[in-house]
């Protein structure tokens, strides 16, 4: 929720700080003490460009950037960098790490970064973690900047720069947002239980121009459209609920729709999911639960264990919008702690009584089985070498 997007990936950066790789999502669920740090519980005054600062009164919160590329040979990419930020403590709690020692700190800092490559039918991911210490992780809101090591996302007069590298990608991006802020659920509140809410606001559409390179191949000049995604809280999913499912979709006529599904232990949809409607001209309307009509039609089976929902249709009568949303690449799983399916996906569909196309990202949460990110990973690494991303 997008990957994402509900309150609960403090759990990623908790994990890899315990080395436990837990892939089964309880500790999302757990409800873990909240005490000492800020609450989400009531509308706020947003303001920018310090809100897409860090937030540390509150425990933890993410930067969430993903978006199609094409290059100028004709080649086309998919991207997904995420920051998440962790707090150890409450503000101004006493911790095992008080003292002298330049290692010491409240904060963890944990990013992901992945590239689909079509041309080579190849998914790519990778994941950093590091203390807020020594310089190695952080985040300032003056101006906007948020890095770990040499991966960075960070606003200076009105535009971003993206960069983040691998021993197999590197991309360098200038992003220039088409749109203000746009504050979802209410007035920038997105409740996900009855007692947990998180503040959230995307930025939907995004102009892209940059580099990508491969290896040590040749820089290919890229250019597309990104989405943007900021949200901070202290909450956790609630008990009885199993996952969700992100759609961040972007209509070629120039509207986007944003819309998280959560689920429950029992397969049924929590009455908490909602979703965002932006017209071209950037005006904003709430989707409530039981407008948004869903329906899978296609899974892929992860070679680690568990089923994917990677194709969808999505409906919404109430804005006469009947639409099919499809993979480009059936294997876009991440097998981090805990693994999630993340990737870029195809639209098409109707819009009233036009035909309308589009692009955008789908995540999928709490699908994965007992199987964790570091098991698994040797493995996904060789499956996909030899199939290149086919579905098993």
């Amino acid at each position: 929720m997008r990957v994402a997007i509900v309150l609960s990936w403090m759990s990623i950066a908790a994990v890899a700080l315990s080395q436990t790789f837990d892939s089964r999502l309880d500790v999302l669920r757990s409800d873990p003490s909240s005490t000492g740090f800020a609450q989400a519980s009531q509308p706020r005054v947003f303001e920018f460009p310090q809100d897409h600062g860090p937030h540390p009164d509150f425990r933890h919160e993410w930067w969430y950037v993903t978006g199609h590329l094409d290059a100028a040979n004709g080649e086309r990419f998919g991207f997904e960098l995420t920051f998440f930020r962790y707090a150890l403590a409450p503000p101004g709690a006493s911790t095992q790490l008080d003292g002298s020692s330049a290692w010491r700190t409240n904060q963890i800092y944990l990013a992901h970064f992945a590239v689909t490559d079509l041309e080579r039918h190849e998914f790519y991911f990778t994941e950093r973690y590091a203390r807020e210490a020594l310089g190695l992780a952080g985040a300032r809101s003056a101006p906007p900047r948020v890095w770990l090591e040499d991966w960075r996302l960070e606003l200076s007069e009105g535009k971003w720069t993206l960069q983040a590298a691998s021993e197999r990608y590197r991309i360098h991006l200038d992003l220039q947002p088409l749109l203000a802020p746009l504050l979802n659920g209410d007035r920038g509140l997105s409740r996900k239980s009855q007692n947990a809410a998180s503040y959230y606001y995307s930025i939907p559409r995004i102009t892209v121009r940059g580099e990508l390179v491969r290896q040590t191949q040749e820089p290919l000049k890229v250019s597309g459209l990104a989405w943007l995604d900021r949200e901070w809280g202290s909450g956790a999913l609630a008990a009885d609920q199993q996952g969700w499912d992100w759609f961040a979709l972007q209509l070629d006529e120039g509207s986007t729709l944003m819309f998280y599904s959560l689920r429950r232990l029992d397969g049924s949809r929590d009455p908490h999911s909602a979703g965002t409607w932006v017209t071209p001209d950037g005006h904003a309307r709430p989707l409530e639960n039981e407008e948004v009509q869903l329906r899978p039609l296609e899974q892929w089976i992860s070679p680690c264990g568990g089923a994917y929902p990677t194709a969808w249709q999505l409906r919404v009568p109430a804005l006469d919008l009947d639409l099919t949303v499809r993979p480009l690449l059936a294997d876009q799983e991440l097998a981090t702690s805990p693994r999630y399916w993340e990737g870029a996906v195809a639209v098409e569909g109707r819009h009233g009584a036009r035909k309308t196309t589009g692009q955008g990202y789908l995540e999928l949460v709490g699908y994965a089985d007992g199987r964790t990110g570091l098991q698994c990973h040797t493995k996904v690494r060789h499956w996909r070498d030899m199939t290149k991303g086919r579905s098993p």
